[in-house]
């Protein structure tokens, strides 16, 4: 099943590719076909997901998959959270959004450093589909003090998995992509693939 995947974010496509290669996706970046990003003006996960989703589906004429995802930390009542990708500002690279990140919890202790990654992935038909498809996952750790590890991308390098004690960026990538949040994302949306292909 050829899809678009509503996405310009390199990490997160060749993560896709790796997920969903073995459900039968033949995934297509956006940014092939010529479609720009759209403008993320949900207030949350779900909905930013399928703004995107039905974006690409429209100027293509292709099913579409999107996610949309972030780091939600305890002490920051959840920031940066839908903000993620531009926590610093509008602009911002992964550096400066880490940077900011580590200077607003440079006081806090370790056990106040909870966070976890959530992702929402949606599917759809087609543009106007009434019913998507929408799985969700999160991945639970806490904020290091400082980046560790060359892997990953974005918030990875200073984000602990706590069950194997190394950074998400550590990780080697066949293992994140099975235990974080987008990972845990596409095992939900499996469950409800076969039902949905049906329909």
């Amino acid at each position: 099943m050829k899809v678009v995947v509503a996405s310009s974010n390199s990490g997160k496509l060749a993560e896709f590719e790796r997920l969903l290669a073995p459900l039968g996706f033949d995934c297509v970046p956006q940014s092939a076909l010529g479609v720009e990003d759209a403008d993320e003006t949900g207030l949350t996960f779900v909905e930013n997901a399928l703004i995107k989703a039905r974006h690409a589906a429209r100027v293509t004429g292709l099913p579409a998959l999107a996610d949309d995802s972030g780091l939600c930390v305890d002490a920051l009542g959840g920031a940066p959270g839908l903000y993620s990708a531009r926590y610093a500002g509008p602009q911002a690279d992964p550096t400066a959004n880490i940077t900011k990140l580590l200077d607003a919890l440079r006081d806090r202790a370790d056990s106040e450093r909870g966070a976890y990654f959530h992702a929402v992935i949606v599917l759809l038909r087609h543009a106007e589909d009434p019913r998507p498809l929408i799985a969700e996952g999160s991945w639970h750790g806490h904020i290091l003090d400082a980046a560790r590890g060359a892997g990953g991308f974005g918030y990875d390098p200073v984000f602990l998995d706590p069950e194997r004690g190394v950074s998400a960026a550590e990780l080697d990538p066949s293992i994140k992509a099975r235990v974080s949040h987008r990972g845990r994302a596409v095992d939900a949306l499996r469950a409800q693939l076969a039902d949905w292909r049906a329909t």
